[in-house]
């Protein structure tokens, strides 16, 4: 991967404009894609197939008239008398509303049939309304004419309130607290950087791939329902993401740079170390959001979705863009004392004078202090996050609802209004539908279920009990004692349910369902609460088998996992004091005590997920490889955590900056996600990863990287801090020393395709323009000779480069390059397909050379022609002779090199399999 990598950068900053021109003209285009369609965001929360859904749908139906988007309007006598003083202009509005486009009924509050809700005292009455829809997809200025409606019924004496479901927003709320982050990470890059100009780069890339997410989300919300707070997490992510992932590729840019590396080699390097990583942790981030799909909640799918296409394309971004304008900075990017220094001595750096005071003083202190004693460190960390932990017993979870609204909006003020005049629970019902068309007496049986209902604890009346218009389906109208997420409404929720069964018995009724906004509510939050267990399994589960990949061992994932969990607890315990126990609330910008959204335990932890493992791989690989390096397990702490630590603190710095800036000004759904986000990225980044990691290492010593055998063979290998470059960086010098060859092999061992055994180790290279015919009369080692070099196979061990291109890592690129022809086929056909252009970067591989030399006999050589033309242009030939006749070549071997116009193009090459003795080296011979 490094390699692709490698080369990717480098063709980047070539392509510097193009690139930029590429990304600028996407922005544009998911711009006028996103105007241009008009999506509009959903603030409705649906699961399929469960009761309340059902329920819904059913009486979408067959009672379209209680379907819909609920609105109230809340009459109140102000001067001293009752509603029924104002009742004429109380009936007059409500015909009004009646005749705005999108109301299917607004029933008078004084209507025998149905009417409204009054206060004890007459005081107040609640006229409820009806509209088509859900809010976002109202008809166009519709609530616009209710507002102007319930404006123009005020009167002396008279107050008129809107509110209702109707009211809640679908609009996204963004305001400057988002632009505080943005300077908050610019001051934090400035400083670590120490310098301006490069600070904006990761904010400019960021902010380019944020808006790609974000406006191509908003265009897709024209075609399929999506959460309003979609684009509030995506923005939140991305920024967050997209900033660290261009810092960690720049950060190691500029280091390079200060060492005196010429540019367009740098950003080479940069994005095949650095991106790697990048790489790694965006999958991370995007696995554990997609992961989201265990939840079985279509909504939390489309959110999770919409995140991971927003990191996915941070990454791409960080790989692509980031790369161009670094291109474009050029030199500018290179400390200016370096640039100094670089003129002074003719364009090339200078040797560093040797000081010890460069040594990086306080992170070596910091790092000796937790290694020092690391079981009282061990104690002390787990110990307070322990406790910081503990509120999350008194952490609950709901949806939000109209009370969750800002405090000066009309929504919110209309809901505390009906909230202290009737109760709580009239601005969350509950409906109770029933199939009645099996009953002798509809009427009679909608009577019956009121009565059993009105005798349930936590039931403060029954509203309204009404068959509809083809008597086969009743309803009945709820109202609880508690709002919509207190723990009675739940409990009411349960119990009728549990009695359904017995009320359909006893009644002559059936499909007996509870459902209403309020039960959606209940039935999301308990999915959700169900899909914690499950997905915390996923996710750890995940984080140890990812991270045995990447370090080769079990104690250091096992760490990373508890310490990931220890995180968790620290976020969700700080959210609770916030929203359960109100500390800090007024300094944060939040205007509610209580339940948190439903779904931010399980969006936090697929997130906090990536980011934990995002900073596990960039502390702990580069301990890793100074113990390999050194075998000193204690120095290899100290040394890897002081080089890694300044951009994992910037890092932090940043994402929490970030996320924090979206909590004050942000909307309820967000701001408890936002503080979850902050509170684990600060902890995980300065308390686990940086105070209790190298204290879990120091303890455990070497054994900190042991792994079994067994297991180090099943895994697969990850290059996740470039080590691959180094073979591209060696064979780019082996190239310019001995040219430009068309295959190389270099103490090359392979294991025999089909049969125990190996092959090798192999030594040589060919020319291109050659043909090289491998003989031997053992199939096995012939056939795994020319899969070898066909990119088929990978070696076991030592160097194979076809071109440009290194096994394994370019595997899919060296099989691009290669043309195999196969035993039996139409050989001047197959040349015919092969094109002239790029000939000087293919190969042709021939599985037997006899198939060739009948070819040119049938076509009077021109197989051999055509395919001369091709290696004139550098395209190499190798084929495969099952005649091992030492120096003497096959008669169809002979015909083929009789063929050829110059003959000094043929190599011969004798191949067998390495015999069992490992001291005797076999390989190839020419």
């Amino acid at each position: 991967m490094s390699s692709t990598l490698y080369r990717l950068g480098r063709a980047m900053a070539r392509a510097r404009w193009k690139a930029v021109g590429t990304w600028l003209s996407l922005l544009v285009v998911m711009g006028v894609l996103a105007v241009g369609l008009g999506g509009a965001f959903s603030t409705q929360f649906e699961i399929p197939g469960t009761q309340a859904q059902e329920g819904l749908d059913e009486l979408a139906d067959r009672f379209p008239q209680m379907s819909g988007t609920g609105g109230q309007l809340v009459f109140v006598a102000t001067d001293g008398t009752t509603v029924d003083d104002h009742e004429k202009r109380i009936d007059r509005t409500m015909e009004d509303v009646s005749d705005v486009q999108g109301i299917q009924s607004a029933p008078s509050p004084f209507d025998d049939q149905s009417p409204g809700t009054r206060a004890d005292d007459d005081s107040a009455i609640i006229g409820s309304l009806q509209m088509e829809g859900s809010p976002g997809a109202f008809p166009d200025g519709a609530l616009e004419k209710l507002e102007t409606i319930a404006d123009d019924a005020n009167t002396e004496g008279l107050e008129v309130h809107l509110g209702g479901q109707i009211l809640q927003s679908s609009e996204v709320p963004m305001g400057p607290g988002e632009v505080i982050g943005l300077l908050a990470a610019l001051i934090i890059l400035a400083v670590a950087f120490r310098s301006v100009v490069p600070a904006f780069i990761p904010i400019v890339s960021a902010v380019v791939g944020v808006g790609v997410s974000i406006l191509a989300v908003m265009a897709l919300s024209s075609a399929m329902e999506i959460p309003s707070v979609t684009i509030s997490l995506g923005a939140m992510l991305g920024l967050a993401v997209g900033i660290d992932y261009a810092l960690f590729i720049l950060s190691r840019h500029r280091s390079q740079l200060a060492r005196g590396t010429d540019v367009e080699e740098s950003i080479g390097e940069a994005t095949a170390t650095s991106g790697s990583a990048v790489i790694f942790a965006g999958l991370t981030v995007v696995i554990a959001l997609v992961g989201l799909f265990v939840t079985r909640i279509p909504f939390l799918n489309i959110m999770g979705i919409a995140a991971a296409a927003t990191v996915s394309v941070s990454v791409l971004v960080a790989l692509t863009l980031l790369p161009a304008i670094m291109g474009l900075m050029g030199e500018r990017l290179r400390p200016r004392k370096v640039r100094r220094a670089m003129a002074a001595n003719g364009g090339v750096l200078p040797e560093p004078e040797q000081d010890a005071s460069a040594r990086p003083a306080g992170r070596s202190r910091w790092v000796r202090l937790v290694t020092k004693v690391p079981v009282v460190t061990i104690l002390v960390v787990v110990v307070a996050i322990g406790a910081l932990a503990i509120p999350i017993k008194d952490l609950r979870l709901g949806l939000p609802d109209l009370g969750t609204e800002k405090p000066d909006t009309d929504a919110r003020q209309t809901y505390d209004l009906v909230a202290k005049d009737f109760g709580a629970g009239y601005n969350g019902p509950l409906l109770v539908t029933a199939d009645i068309i099996n009953s002798d007496d509809p009427l009679g049986a909608v009577d019956d279920l009121e009565k059993r209902i009105e005798d349930l604890p936590h039931v403060h009346e029954v509203q309204l009990a009404t068959p509809n218009e083809g008597a086969d389906m009743a309803v009945v109208v709820v109202i609880p004692d508690g709002s919509q997420t207190d723990e009675s409404t739940a409990d009411l929720v349960k119990t009728m349910r549990s009695d359904s069964s017995s009320w359909e018995k006893d009644l002559d009724i059936s499909d007996v369902r509870v459902t209403g906004q309020t039960a959606v509510a209940i039935d999301i939050t308990d999915r959700l609460t169900d899909a914690l267990l499950p997905f915390g399994v996923f996710v750890v589960g995940l984080s140890l088998i990812l991270l045995m990949v990447v370090f080769r061992s079990i104690w250091v994932p096992l760490k990373a996992s508890l310490g990931y969990l220890l995180s968790v607890g620290a976020a969700f315990g700080v959210v609770a004091m916030v929203f359960e126990y109100g500390w800090g609330n007024e300094a944060l910008g939040i205007h509610v005590v209580g339940p948190v959204i439903a779904f931010m335990p399980i969006m936090c932890m697929g997130v906090l997920f990536g980011l934990a493992m995002d900073y596990e791989v960039f502390l702990v690989s580069r301990m890793r490889e100074e113990y390999v390096h050194t075998g000193d397990a204690h120095g290899a702490i100290e040394r890897g955590f002081s080089a890694s630590a300044p951009v994992v603190i910037a890092a932090a710095l940043i994402m929490f900056s970030v996320f924090a800036s979206f909590v004050p000004g942000g909307s309820f759904m967000l701001q408890p996600i936002a503080i979850a986000l902050a509170v684990g990225v600060l902890v995980d980044a300065f308390v686990v990863r940086m105070t209790l990691v190298p204290a879990v290492l120091a303890l455990l010593g070497r054994h900190a990287w042991w792994l079994p055998r067994w297991l180090d063979a099943l895994l697969p290998r990850l290059d996740i801090e470039g080590e691959g470059l180094a073979a591209v960086l060696e064979h780019r010098e082996w190239t310019a020393e001995h040219g430009d060859m068309a295959v190389r092999m270099e103490d090359l061992v392979v294991p025999l395709v089909g049969e125990s055994g190996r092959l090798g180790p192999l030594t040589g290279a060919l020319e291109p323009g050659s043909l090289l015919v491998a003989r031997s009369a053992d199939d096995a080692a012939r056939a795994t000779f020319l899969d070898l070099v066909s990119g088929r196979l990978a070696p076991r061990s030592g160097i194979l480069a076809v071109h440009d291109r290194l096994a394994p890592d370019d595997l899919g690129a060296i099989q691009s390059r290669v043309h195999r022809i196969g035993p039996g086929e139409d050989i001047l056909g197959r040349i015919r397909e092969i094109h002239g252009r790029g000939s000087g970067q293919q190969l042709v591989v021939i599985d037997q050379i006899t198939d060739l030399a009948h070819a040119a006999d049938l076509t009077a050589g021109e197989a051999v022609h055509r395919l001369e033309e091709l290696m004139r242009g550098g395209t190499a030939v190798i084929a495969g002779s099952r005649v091992d006749s030492g120096l003497e070549a096959s008669q169809a071997e002979q015909r083929v090199i009789d063929a050829l116009e110059d003959p000094d193009r043929h190599i011969a090459l004798r191949v067998h399999r390495a015999p069992s003795s490992a001291a005797v080296v076999e390989g190839a011979h020419a």
